[in-house]
């Protein structure tokens, strides 16, 4: 009899039958299916069989997790229920059949502007500190600013906007760059691609509206006008995708012996010259008017009723993945009118979302175990990274998300009925006020006390009432009847160490709800500053994933399992950027290899590199985690058993 049977039988049919399954595949502690009738699956039950740790949908796929065994309990599904698995890459194109149109259009928006958002969060606050520098009159009575009575900073402010140009100006090289990693294309052919749209030969596209005359070139029988898209989004966007199927076009049709030399030029050609004729100024036509009914939206006698419905929303539209469209209307708006309205009730959204939980802290100060989640979480909402709150308190409780967006929605016709206005995308908290146009300082304060405020208040109110006793002070703990002393790995006194040279975080704050929930288990979240996995204890390697080479699983001598998953959703880069040096069955000892990686190739990939380092099998242990420090691998205790 298999290990699963009665579990994986009931899987089976409480996903609705090997006929509602589309593909299902796995990673390290998840099966992952496509159904062709999601609605058919049984969640309540699902949840229910002994070895399943919980489930979640994302991204078209319905995802259940089991753990470290998930490698046999797949193989012992596929298996009984008569189907085949498939890859990784080849569920998650099934999975976009399960989408509308709609979600696979911002799903893709959302993965072309993921890799660019750190420039533009960077070029935020240079932006921000240029004018704190150079904008604000400090002295002389207010006639002039630091860059106007000092070299040094005069200096700084013409030097920093070297990176501003390269952000903004230039964001036509990122986006359509983005556009060809994402499809898969030859990126540098996408650099290039882009570097034709700002060169410096054109027409500069921030001075169209004011040239008294624009160059052309003159073809005899038609004439092109010579205008750059400097900081344009849906243009570049546009002329990315020509090139990307132009080259996939060329690819399917061209002999392998000259592809290298026909390819490259029957795609590069004819996508510069129709950016430069057909989609470069249906973009500019298509951005300017997608910007001008978002603008006319804020600024209309109703635009308190637009601002109250966006505020009051984004929270959701964050934990749905959709709020990524909001950066191509905030990079148009920039363009346009030299600033954005949207962004900053961008910022008090997340603040909102924050206060929520700083109220749930200090509900729940005598509950240690769910300080643990509060204070990591409501620190990093107020830094402008919101999931950690939303999935790991906010969502949790519920009350507290909803408190969070009323505050939000107030602060949001605050923040648009005085006509606060961001010079650019910043950072999306406190430190937010930064990118603010300083004129408006004193009104986004107003919104950003109402966002603090309105949802602290309303969550301790509604806590107060709404928080049994348990809650509030935490769960007695059983106590654990004494076990014999069992070795627990080379150390003598229970420490095992952590994994990965880096920074050690709370579980809490790692990118990825099964995780930071602690569905597979407690833990600690690295942060790597180097590239290599060393065995944290003396056991035996119980799991490894061969083909994407991301995780690896280690039972310790007295039963304990540990799971060390290198970055989020890696799984799907195929192993490209890891090396396993161990396999299962191996025995290691403390500070053996076990895998090394590309800390650089996953984030250009689009994954964080946070690593979960958790306890999947505690037995009958109980166990302390250290986080804030950094890390040695091999050397620094970071999980103590006992």
């Amino acid at each position: 009899m298999s290990k699963y049977q009665a579990d994986v039988q009931a899987l089976l049919q409480y996903v609705g039958g090997k006929e509602n399954i589309r593909a299902v595949s796995h990673c390290m502690t998840r099966m992952r299916f496509v159904l062709v009738e999601p609605a058919k699956a049984d969640t309540a039950r699902i949840e229910a069989i002994p070895a399943v740790k919980g489930t979640f949908t994302q991204a078209g796929q319905f995802q259940v997790i089991i753990g470290n065994d998930v490698a046999i309990f797949y193989n012992e599904f596929t298996a009984y229920a008569g189907i085949e698995g498939v890859s990784k890459d080849a569920v998650k194109a099934a999975a976009k059949t399960n989408q509308s149109l709609a979600q696979r259009i911002v799903g893709t928006l959302g993965e072309i502007f993921a890799p660019i958002i750190p420039a533009l969060i960077c070029g935020g606050l240079i932006l921000g500190f240029r004018n704190i520098i150079g904008e604000i009159n400090f002295f002389a009575d207010g006639t002039m600013s630091l860059s106007d009575v000092s070299q040094f900073w005069a200096g700084v402010y013409n030097f920093l906007w070297l990176i501003g140009e390269a952000v903004f100006h230039m964001l036509p090289v990122g986006i359509v760059w983005s556009i060809t990693k994402k499809m898969g294309t030859t990126q540098i052919l996408g650099i290039i691609l882009g570097l034709t749209l700002v060169s410096p030969q054109l027409l500069n596209g921030f001075s169209v509206a004011t040239a008294e005359q624009i160059p052309v070139w003159d073809f005899g029988f038609a004439q092109v006008q010579m205008i750059g898209y400097q900081g344009q989004v849906i243009a570049a966007m546009l002329a990315g995708f020509v090139l990307v199927y132009l080259e996939k076009f060329f690819k399917k049709i061209c002999p392998e012996v000259v592809s290298m030399i026909v390819v490259p030029f029957l795609s590069l050609v004819p996508a510069v010259i129709v950016a430069h004729t057909v989609v470069g100024p249906i973009g500019w036509k298509i951005g300017d008017a997608i910007a001008s009914v978002v603008y006319m939206g804020l600024t209309s006698n109703v635009r308190w009723l637009f601002a109250a419905v966006f505020g009051l929303l984004y929270a959701p539209i964050v934990m749905t993945g959709l709020h990524h469209m909001t950066n191509a209307i905030d990079s148009q708006l920039v363009n346009l009118y030299e600033g954005t309205i949207l962004w900053p009730m961008i910022a008090l959204s997340n603040i909102a979302q924050g206060s929520a939980v700083l109220a749930m802290s200090m509900l729940q100060k005598k509950n240690q175990r769910a300080q643990q989640v509060n204070i990591p979480a409501c620190i990093s909402c107020y830094l402008g990274v919101t999931e950690p709150a939303l999935f790991g308190v906010n969502m949790k409780y519920g009350f507290p998300l909803v408190c969070g967006m009323i505050g939000s929605s107030v602060a949001a016709v605050i923040s648009i009925g005085t006509g606060v206005e961001a010079y650019s995308i910043g950072v999306g908290g406190l430190p937010g006020i930064l990118s603010i146009k300083p004129q408006f300082w004193v009104t986004f304060l107003l919104a950003m006390a109402a966002a603090i405020v309105i949802p602290f208040v309303l969550t301790f109110v509604v806590g107060k009432r709404k928080l049994d006793t348990a809650a509030l002070q935490g769960e007695a703990v059983e106590a654990r009847p004494e076990a014999e002393p069992q070795p627990i790995s080379a150390a003598a006194d229970g420490e095992i160490k952590s994994p990965i040279t880096g920074k050690i975080i709370p579980l809490e704050e790692i990118p990825d709800q099964v995780f930071s929930q602690g569905v597979l288990g407690e833990g600690v979240g690295i942060q790597p500053t180097g590239n290599e996995v060393l065995a944290p204890a003396d056991g035996t390697v119980c799991s490894v994933m061969e083909d994407s080479k991301h995780a690896c699983g280690i039972q310790l001598d007295n039963g304990v399992e540990l799971l060390i998953h290198v970055g989020m959703d890696t799984v799907s880069m195929n192993g490209e950027g890891f090396q396993l040096h161990v396999h299962e069955g191996d025995r290691v000892r403390l500070g053996d290899r076990l895998i090394t990686f590309d800390p650089e190739k996953i984030r250009q990939a689009g994954h964080p590199t946070t690593t979960a380092f958790v306890v999947t099998e505690p037995g009958d242990f109980t166990f302390s985690f250290r986080s804030g420090l950094e890390a040695a691998a091999g050397q620094t205790t970071v999980i103590t058993c006992q």
